[in-house]
């Protein structure tokens, strides 16, 4: 067993919670898109609050919101990948089952593995094994019956939020542009891209804004939706790409499904089926053998 480095206990519990975290979308975004809020408005008031709760922190803590203009090219560019994957995951649910759609969007370990090769940084034997056996856990826990009829558009989309997703990782770890920036304010800039952008999103489309978003408990969920999935995630995320690297970070994504489903089961009650429990036991085996076996 690989001695743990100061990085490495910092940045494995932070890629775990960057996954549970963001796993816990459903738990606040199912009730308002049951009572009738469209995804436009859900994702506009997600990253607003977001904004304005992370803002206020800053403030509070007398943060500098300065930045160059190298910095602010980055991060604009951020902002974009990281509201491009959930605009595009948001648009593969429209064609195909989410379980299917999860499991493509976990390509982006895969891809961030690829993307790192190509940087000339290549992951250990141990991290290809956990990157394969992850994904087959997720495939395992996500299986549908077999006889939906698949849209190739809903798998293009899919791929394509897994793609942006592993850019945006990459990036975070890669550019020195940025390294000097906290990870609070590297959210905040790439939080208010997204809050822009799904803002006019909504007025294209003439989206109402406040439709199916009445009473406190809406309200709440929108809050707890702008906290833990977004600022905690995001953030947490940039702990453990900056600490432990991109490939194992991603890695560590695996959280969010099994999180997903452990809402899905006891919240909701959706049926937890044994291909669940086994899909959930390899995938996190496999986190376990990565964590002992690598330093970092």
């Amino acid at each position: 067993m690989a001695k743990l480095s100061r990085n490495a206990i910092i940045g494995y519990p932070a890629g775990i919670v960057t996954g549970i975290t963001y796993g816990l979308n459903p738990l606040f975004a199912k009730p308002l898109m049951n009572n009738g809020a469209s995804t436009e408005a859900i994702l506009f008031f997600r990253y607003g609050i977001a904004v304005v709760l992370l803002g206020a922190f800053l403030l509070l803590k007398k943060e500098s919101f300065r930045i160059n203009l190298r910095q602010a090219g980055v991060l604009l560019g951020l902002g974009l990948l990281y509201t491009a994957s959930s605009a595009f995951l948001f648009e593969a649910y429209k064609y195909i089952a989410s379980g299917l759609a999860t499991t493509l969007v976990f390509l982006f370990p895969v891809m961030v593995a690829i993307i790192m090769v190509f940087l000339k940084v290549v992951p250990s034997w141990p991290v290809w094994l956990s990157i394969a056996a992850t994904f087959a856990g997720v495939m395992i826990m996500t299986g549908g019956t077999g006889t939906e009829a698949i849209d190739p558009t809903g798998i293009w989309f899919s791929i394509a939020s897994a793609f942006v997703y592993a850019l945006f990782i990459v990036i975070i770890n890669r550019s020195k542009a940025i390294s000097s920036i906290p990870n609070s304010l590297l959210t905040f800039y790439a939080l208010s891209v997204g809050t822009v952008f799904f803002l006019t999103r909504c007025w294209l489309s003439g989206a109402e804004l406040l439709t199916g978003l009445d009473g406190g408990m809406a309200w709440a969920n929108l809050l707890g939706l702008a906290i833990l999935p977004t600022i905690v995630s995001t953030a947490s995320l940039a702990v453990a790409t900056r600490n432990i690297g991109a490939t194992k970070a991603s890695v560590l994504g695996v959280f969010e499904p099994i999180t997903a489903i452990l809402v899905g089961t006891l919240v909701f009650g959706e049926e937890l089926t044994p291909n669940i429990i086994a899909g959930i036991l390899i995938s996190i085996v496999a986190v376990s053998f990565m964590i002992m076996l690598t330093k970092r």
